[in-house]
């Protein structure tokens, strides 16, 4: 218990609820969504071109539903209702893949889970900014980012116990509900929603015929995201490369849970940092990392090499997941929140679909070496945008 109140020092109990909240909702989907692929096949008969649609059409879905919400969340002033809806819905629906007799039901819950994830996300990341200091968001989102991750390597540990039990993959998936139960019971006792003043709540024009209010260098860092995320494929394309390189399921699967944990103490550590350096040199910091990590990854052939650059991967994630955040949160006017993060996640879901297409053409008719110099080289165009977008000057954190 002290060393979580050490990790959790300076951060509003109500970012500590949303990261419980992220975690439990974690913790249940990651005991389903690595055991989908083999489920269709054994199970339901399915192949890799229903998975392929499976998952385009709920990653998509997700993308698009974030900027919806952002602007929605901007216009009704409310955060809470979208997060209670958002983990709700999906926490319902998710176990009953457990009675799927065929893969359009599969798509179907897919589809419903990642409509709950759009509604939510953006919601959330605006009520971690509306209740944080500025000088403090890069650790309030660092915490979050990295009990989201905790459950992630949660998850398979939980269902692969249950599957060593004896338990079948249906009696995982519908167990899977007990932690989305939990959620419901934390958003309702620890997350709480700021007031909101009267300078909040005047007559303004729509947020949708705002976007010009979010200013330059917002819309600099969304185009840098964007060009980032175009060469940010899938990070199966990692475990792909893993195993062609000779590493066995089993140490993929371990990996796998290492390569979780290094995200989740890196989020901790350059959260906190960004605070104190600043924002901007933090992700410049990550995207070269970056490119210099997928350019050694495409071009070693050393297996032993090979996964020290998987785990040091996860790096990368600390650098960029909180500290993007808050800058995001820094850039945008108070009462546009919701929106910034909507076109922020929205950005990063739409050119996620294409940057795994692209990366896997590359692959096929290239090889692994030039699908990883694509992804450096976006890497290093982005950080040239980047370099455009203006830093905030943050106050200095009470010590």
């Amino acid at each position: 218990m002290r060393t979580f109140d050490r990790i959790t020092k300076g951060v509003p109990a109500t970012v500590v609820g949303l990261g419980l909240v992220s975690m439990f909702t974690d913790l249940s989907s990651e005991m389903i969504y690595p055991l989908i692929p083999v489920f269709l096949t054994t199970e339901l008969g399915a192949g890799a071109l229903a998975l392929g649609i499976i998952e385009g059409v709920a990653e998509s879905t997700a993308a698009i539903l974030k900027v919806v919400s952002g602007w929605w969340t901007d216009s009704v002033k409310k955060r809470k209702p979208f997060i209670y809806f958002g983990y709700g819905v999906a926490g319902a629906v998710r176990p009953l893949i457990a009675f799927a007799i065929s893969w359009p039901f599969v798509l179907l819950i897919r589809f419903i889970d990642r409509v709950g994830k759009g509604v939510r996300t953006a919601p959330r990341d605006a009520l971690i900014s509306d209740v944080t200091p500025e000088e403090s968001r890069g650790a309030a989102y660092g915490v979050h980012r990295s009990l989201d991750h905790f459950g992630a390597v949660l998850g398979p540990l939980v269902a692969a116990a249950l599957l060593w039990m004896g338990l079948g993959l249906r009696w995982v998936f519908f167990l899977a509900v007990i932690p989305a139960i939990v959620v419901i019971f934390v958003i309702a006792r620890m997350v709480k929603e700021p007031e909101h003043t009267e300078a909040d709540t005047g007559s303004r024009p729509p947020v949708i015929a705002r976007a010009g209010d979010l200013g330059g260098g917002f819309w600099l860092l969304i185009a840098a995201v964007g060009i980032f995320t175009l060469g940010n494929s899938a990070d199966a394309f990692l475990l792909l490369r893993l195993s062609d390189a000779g590493v066995s399921t089993v140490w993929i699967a371990l990996l796998w849970a290492l390569f979780s944990l290094v995200k989740m103490g890196s989020n901790l550590i350059g959260g906190r940092m960004s605070d104190r350096v600043g924002r901007k040199p933090m992700v410049l910091m990550g995207w070269v990392f970056y490119a210099v990590v997928y350019l050694l990854m495409g071009f070693t052939t050393s297996t032993a090499f090979l996964i020290v650059l998987f785990l040091a991967y996860g790096l990368y994630f600390g650098m960029t997941e909180p500290v993007e955040r808050a800058w995001v949160a820094s850039l945008a006017p108070a009462d546009l929140r919701g929106s910034a993060f909507g076109y922020y996640n929205g950005a990063i879901g739409i050119g996620a679909l294409p940057a795994s297409i692209v990366f896997g053409g590359i692959w096929a008719a290239f090889g692994p070496a030039a699908a990883f110099t694509f992804g450096a080289v976006m890497a290093g165009i982005a950080v040239l945008v980047l370099l455009r977008v203006p830093e905030v000057r943050l106050p200095q954190p009470a010590v």
